[in-house]
């Protein structure tokens, strides 16, 4: 698997607030610019969704995917793994949530290995700049700004 990218940003909201929002996958096209479509495949007992297949358009880089989630009992974190992927030969992924009362540190950990090979210099700023898309939109629809 490919090296690990991790950023950060502080959401002014309780984990709860936050992880509803990266749970609420239907919700995604909403204000996840690059996300066109999301598909619930497999939900668990508790109700949150076990696979979820995105149809993701961010320019150069399209495809359609499969992640597998697992949810942390404690609500504070959530991982993934790519289960089928039409560029993606692999994705591991985490958000770490650490709150110390009235705001909350999101953590993001991606690592993408495509299908086509990629200098580890442009995959790492693609990473580092997919991750400050995503924490950015979902701080911005966390706090409602």
């Amino acid at each position: 698997m490919a090296d690990e990218s991790t950023q950060s940003i502080v959401v002014d909201a309780p984990p709860q607030e936050i992880m509803a929002v990266i749970a609420d996958f239907p919700a995604y096209p909403e204000w996840a610019n690059a996300v066109k479509k999301t598909e619930v495949l497999e939900e668990g007992q508790d109700g949150r969704a076990q696979q979820v297949r995105f149809t993701l358009d961010a320019g150069a880089f399209k495809d359609v995917y499969t992640l597998a989630y697992d949810w942390a009992a404690d609500g504070l974190s959530v991982s993934w793994t790519l289960v089928k992927g039409q560029l993606q030969r692999a994705q591991n992924g985490r958000y770490l949530l650490t709150s110390d009362g009235t705001k909350t540190k999101v953590t993001y950990t991606l690592a993408v290995q495509l299908a086509v090979p990629m200098i580890g210099l442009f995959r790492r700023k693609a990473e580092k700049m997919i991750m400050d898309i995503a924490l950015k939109e979902l701080k911005r629809r966390v706090e409602g700004a």
